[in-house]
């Protein structure tokens, strides 16, 4: 068990931001079955390679750096950070694991989740698509947007601007690409899959985006059917035929024919 709580004071340091935060923030040692996946979760967890190194690591070596969480409003606690850890020790067969405990608000949690989890090497299309969703919206709420329970309108286009033009320059990409990732949030899972998979590029997801449920699902039944994507000028004229309501299942076979 020591392994598995086999931690660094500079690990500690580098999580807080002041010294205020060092002083008010508690460090301990949690069991994993306390430990409960944060609501909408738009990062996956593999069991691949990498996982398989890590497990290793950490029996060899320890967690060094601790995971965080905040309480859970049902009992235990909410993880932000370090979901791979927490899978990886409970392969390892280690039953706790160190946990910062944060207090924090559901906009400030979304944020450090999101933060915390781009650090990673390899992120998916949608992953980075849901997350970058979550974050962009719960800054527009923190900087003024109106909530769901309160729907008067209190931040103004400028304050919209400089949140994306500050999210935009945080997370490393232009505003556009930022766009096009949030775009494939629309789409259905099969065609998000494929985009994944790389079968499908950007661009022309972004174009299926624009359709709705049913005409994106006519288009995974002539991607089964004749095993292939459709080009970014196929994907044009698809939405262009869905704008001016002539899109149908016959029209998509022509297209893509």
């Amino acid at each position: 068990m020591s392994n598995g709580l086999n931690i660094s004071l500079k690990s500690y340091d580098s999580i807080f931001q002041s010294e205020e935060q060092r002083n008010t923030e508690e460090i301990k040692p949690v069991p994993i079955s306390e430990l409960k996946p944060f609501t909408e979760q738009p990062f996956k967890v593999k069991l691949d390679e990498d996982m398989d190194a890590l497990v290793e690591s950490i029996k060899q070596c320890g967690v060094l750096t601790p995971a965080i969480a905040r309480p859970h409003k049902d009992g235990g606690y909410e993880i932000l950070s370090g979901r791979r850890r927490v899978k990886a020790c409970e392969l390892a067969g280690i039953t706790d694991i160190p946990v910062v405990i944060k207090n924090l608000d559901d906009d400030t949690a979304t944020i450090l989740l999101v933060d915390s989890n781009l650090q990673r090497e390899h992120i998916l299309p949608s992953e980075k698509a849901f997350a970058y969703q979550m974050k962009l919206e719960a800054m527009k709420r923190k900087a003024g947007r109106p909530s769901k329970e309160n729907l008067t309108p209190v931040e103004s286009d400028y304050e919209k601007l400089r949140t994306n033009e500050k999210f935009a320059n945080e997370v490393g990409e232009s505003r556009e690409q930022i766009r096009r990732y949030i775009r494939l949030t629309n789409l259905v899972p099969e065609l998000l899959e494929f985009v994944d998979e790389g079968r499908i590029k950007m661009r022309p997801a972004v174009e299926l985006s624009y359709l709705d449920e049913d005409c994106q699902r006519d288009v995974v039944d002539e991607i089964d059917l004749n095993d292939c994507t459709p080009s970014h000028d196929q994907t044009i004229r698809m939405r262009k035929f869905f704008d001016e309501g002539k899109l149908t299942t016959e029209a998509i076979q022509a297209i893509m024919s």
